[in-house]
């Protein structure tokens, strides 16, 4: 089994495993909510709290052709192919108010993003540009919360991030014959998610869509399969377990 395979089960195993521990956390609340009634009650007098993250994301490019596409020869086809990955983080949450938070969730992400190309040449009629990142994400979001019942409540987040790629080959000498993608992004974020007062912890699983803000393609003349692209956009879909107290 390559590389990429083994690579591919390591992250299906973790999707099920989050799966898995939802579904268990999930059962666990509901036969505790008959012996503690109203855990949430203990941390509402608690201002601030941290904890840690686990997630699962899915992430690939919104990409835009330039007017080259339509005028080259050699490439017919340019779009993205959606890779797995997971994040590990800490979060950092400050209460304002009774239904408002502050959250801000330094992240280590491994993300997969592709872009794949075909062409009329038969000695190359498909190309694929792989980009697989180390990111240090710093999310910044605020939650509402509605009120809580029967020690769970729904929330919704909206923020911004910012992510730095620190295994960026953009600047290395091998990349003079790849298409190049900026280390650097901000995003837009928004979600949802339910959480779930334990004795001693808040469990949390959010779902979250992240947006990227700014062209991170760095055009380079020479290569055909950057002229053919006018603008590459980071698109994420993240499944995130946080636990916090």
């Amino acid at each position: 089994m390559d590389t990429t395979n083994l690579r591919h089960l390591q992250y299906l195993l973790g999707a099920k495993m989050i799966f898995l521990t939802v579904c268990l956390l999930a059962v666990a609340s509901t036969s505790q909510a008959h012996r503690w009634k109203y855990n949430f009650l203990s941390f509402e007098q608690i201002p601030y709290y941290f904890g840690i993250t686990l997630a699962y994301n899915n992430s690939n490019f919104k990409i835009h052709h330039s007017s080259q596409f339509i005028l080259n020869d050699s490439i017919n086809t340019a779009q993205s192919i959606t890779g797995p990955g997971f994040n590990l983080g800490i979060v950092s949450n400050l209460k304002v108010g009774q239904y408002f938070d502050f959250r801000f969730l330094p992240t280590l992400s491994f993300a997969e993003k592709n872009i794949e190309y075909t062409s009329d040449n038969p000695n190359n009629l498909q190309y694929l540009r792989k980009i697989e990142s180390v990111l240090v994400e710093l999310p910044f979001h605020v939650r509402y919360k509605s009120a809580p019942y029967n020690d769970k409540r729904m929330f919704v987040i909206a923020g911004i991030k910012y992510s730095f790629d620190v295994a960026s080959d953009s600047r290395a000498r091998q990349a003079n014959e790849l298409v190049k993608i900026s280390p650097t992004d901000f995003a837009v974020e928004v979600g949802a998610g339910i959480q779930m007062f334990f004795p001693y912890f808040i469990f949390s699983p959010e779902i979250k869509l992240s947006h990227g803000l700014g062209n991170i393609l760095i055009f380079d003349d020479n290569l055909d399969q950057s002229r053919v692209i006018e603008k590459v956009l980071s698109r994420a879909l993240t499944i995130s377990l946080h636990f916090e107290g």
